[in-house]
């Protein structure tokens, strides 16, 4: 009896899928939006004028395909779109359907195979059937590495190739100047099949990076003028939102404007926007879960330690805050913020890095003696270990070692194959560089130290 209503069920599944009913839309089919209902072009998008550059000649051919054809020009099938999440990805492909005034249908990767086993392959071919019918177009599909992986032979999931294998052959089936263009999105470019990115297909690939300085205050006076602001320093926020996404700077000035809501101020502040960046980077807040008066102690030396090695070393970023309320997972914190931004680092300043991410521990050990260290280092000495193997295996910085890498890329840290000898020089090398961080502490520091301690036991 079970099994028969079972079969009913599926047979009803299946007549939905094919008469286009509401169950269709709700197992993750693609969706259209018309023309007059995209409401952002490329100056909607900040930080990324490099992208929107490359994606400026896709805009002209959906605007006018025929001056290509006349000439004998030939336009990419696919473009990809390459970077981090956040960066404005979905956002880019948007304004483009935006900037040409076309059609735009966007179907995200996970959703093709998202209920219904070996259904992808039916929803690749109803997705690019109606963008053939409503050409020009943009085709957008997001998470693009999650349909187009690199196929399996697994006889486990006889239907995990049928997906990619419709998507390749829907952009073979149709020409370069038919009025479709395809854009996909991914943040693991690695992991996509090597088939998609051939000639003819997706061709073409944009990066899309974090924003640099300028872009930063681009975003930032995009969103900044969606709220009641006063008093902000632009340079200084864009100096602090290093390493940040559109996305990240977003949801700042969101949560400032929250945070003032909830205060009663009149307008957001830079000390709002400064709480909101340390609640993305550091996590919220943790005061109902202070450490006692001794824990306190230990973890106010630790973060002094990180303070006063980054502050007398030379080639560390300038001392931004210091602070013992508990974060995260962190009883205390210390921040540097860098004047610009930087696009490579030196031996020197690597070691710098080491020496103010490892001056916690130095301190708790000549503070309170070797056999009173705590386990607060752990993070600090998991980053300086990672510097300390990169230097060693990727930047060719060990004279031992010399100049060579022991890694395949920067995307694979599978180590290459070494003697057993040679695998000894580089893990001894990197045991040097961390073992003279450790002892090695700037004098200047090491004086304030002992000079702090005095005075606060006084």
């Amino acid at each position: 009896m079970f099994t028969v209503i079972g079969f009913t069920i599926l047979l009803s599944l299946a007549a939905a899928g094919t008469t286009g009913s509401i169950f269709r839309i709700q197992l993750g089919s693609h969706s259209a939006v018309d023309p007059e209902e995209i409401h952002v072009t490329f100056d909607d998008v900040k930080g990324v004028n490099e992208a929107k550059q490359e994606l400026a000649e896709v805009v002209e051919f959906l605007k006018n395909p025929e001056k290509f054809s006349a000439l004998g020009g030939r336009l990419p099938k696919g473009v990809l779109l390459v970077g981090p999440p956040g960066t404005g990805k979905t956002l880019l492909a948007r304004a483009v359907a935006g900037e040409a005034r076309v059609p735009f249908f966007h179907a995200a990767g996970p959703e093709f195979d998202e209920i219904l086993v070996g259904q992808g392959a039916r929803r690749v071919r109803d997705l690019f059937k109606a963008a053939k019918e409503r050409a020009p177009c943009v085709i957008f599909i997001d998470e693009i590495d999650s349909v187009g992986g690199k196929r399996t032979t697994s006889v486990i999931h006889p239907y995990a190739n049928q997906t990619i294998n419709q998507l390749l052959s829907e952009m073979d089936g149709f020409h370069q100047n038919e009025g479709v263009i395809v854009l996909g999105a991914t943040n693991r470019r690695d992991d996509l099949d090597q088939a998609l990115r051939r000639p003819g297909r997706f061709d073409v690939e944009v990066y899309v990076h974090k924003p640099d300085f300028k872009g930063r205050k681009e975003i930032l006076e995009l969103y900044l003028t969606k709220v009641l602001a006063q008093s902000l320093d632009l340079d200084t926020l864009a100096r602090m939102t290093t390493g940040f996404t559109g996305a990240d700077i977003e949801t700042m000035v969101n949560q400032a404007a929250l945070r003032a809501a909830i205060e009663g101020a009149d307008y957001v502040t830079m000390d709002h926007l400064e709480r909101a960046r340390e609640k993305i980077q550091l996590g919220p807040e943790l005061k109902g879960r202070m450490p006692d008066s001794e824990e306190n102690r230990i973890t106010a030396y630790h973060e002094a330690g990180h303070a006063l090695v980054g502050f007398y070393s030379k080639e560390s970023h300038p001392l931004s805050k210091v602070t013992i309320i508990p974060r995260g997972g962190s009883l205390g914190h210390t921040s540097f913020v860098p004047e610009k931004d930087v696009f490579h680092d030196t031996k020197s300043k690597l070691l710098a890095r080491m020496d103010a991410s490892l001056g916690g521990r130095a301190a708790e050990e000549l503070i309170f003696g070797p056999e009173k260290v705590t386990t607060g280092a752990s993070s600090d000495l998991i980053m300086a270990t990672r510097i300390a193997e990169a230097m060693v295996k990727n930047y060719g910085m060990s004279e031992k070692v010399g100049f060579r890498a022991s890694t395949r890329s920067n995307n694979d840290e599978s180590n290459l194959e070494y003697s057993p000898s040679t695998t000894e020089v580089i893990d001894a090398e990197i045991k040097r560089i961390l073992q003279r961080i450790i002892v090695g502490s700037t004098p200047e520091a090491k004086g304030e130290r002992k000079k702090k301690k005095i005075d606060n036991e006084q």
